[in-house]
């Protein structure tokens, strides 16, 4: 047995650089578009034009959001330390989380828990898992949102976006997306309240049926809003806002020994 750990990703030696058995140059390089290349890279085999379809319609979704802190914080780094580039979208990325970026992977894994089971105990499986998040006074991931109370518009949006494409494949519903609409119907049973569904929930399900494991949705994420973060740090550069955002805190927040 060899003493060596291994990984299947990437190999190269001084003439060729290989990414899970193909050569860069010669058939990656030109062939492949970035969504593609990362489903290959991460998950080690062939992606469909479904799955990039899905990755790229979940990705364009999360990618922006605005002055939430983590595009606040880039700017400010590089307020700081301008010739850091690279630690400004850092410190951007330290601040993607649960409350700006969403719980997809949680969402994830809480509708792959439920499609694991049979049809025909799917809702039970669902009440348990309301049941328990309650119990420990946790919410449920991917439900309510505190500016889209009524409908969050990119749920509707990204899956219709699915459907055209699994329509496209000759495909259907996916198992996740009817999980997460069995967890709706059973979270506003148990609660008595309209909780909306938020976007988090919608790409934890199609990024399921699309056959990324909730583990690495996350991931997902903050590759799109590693995007984001670029572009607000180019228009930083361009456009400096980050001064006034400092003298907006020190106004914002009194001294008191």
């Amino acid at each position: 047995m060899s003493e060596h750990a291994r990984t299947g990703i990437c190999g190269y030696d001084a003439d060729s650089i290989f990414i899970r058995g193909k050569s860069l140059t010669t058939e990656i390089m030109g062939r492949y578009g970035f969504t593609e290349l990362m489903l290959l890279q991460a998950l080690g085999r062939e992606p469909t034009p479904l799955q990039v379809r899905i990755l790229d319609a979940v990705m364009v979704t999360i990618m922006e959001h605005g002055l939430v802190p983590s595009a606040v914080v880039t700017r400010l780094t590089h307020y700081g330390a301008p010739e850091s580039f690279q630690g400004a979208v850092a410190a951007g990325l330290l601040g993607v989380g649960d409350r700006y970026a969403g719980t997809a992977s949680e969402c994830g894994a809480l509708l792959e828990r439920i499609a694991a089971v049979p049809e025909a105990e799917r809702r039970g499986k669902a009440v348990e898992e309301v049941k328990g998040y309650r119990a420990a006074k946790r919410p449920v991931p991917g439900f309510g949102h505190p500016i889209h109370q009524a409908v969050d518009p990119r749920v509707e949006r990204l899956l219709a976006i699915v459907g055209e494409a699994q329509a496209g494949e000759g495909g259907a519903e996916g198992e996740h997306v009817r999980a997460m609409y069995l967890l709706q119907e059973v979270l506003r049973e148990e609660t008595g309240k309209p909780l909306v569904t938020n976007i988090s929930a919608a790409m934890g399900a199609v990024m399921a049926d699309a056959g990324i494991p909730s583990a690495m949705m996350r991931g997902v994420v903050l590759t799109a809003r590693c995007a984001g973060l670029v572009g607000h740090l180019f228009e930083e550069m361009r456009q400096p806002a980050a001064h006034h955002m400092w003298e907006a805190a020190q106004a914002a927040v009194d001294y008191e020994p």
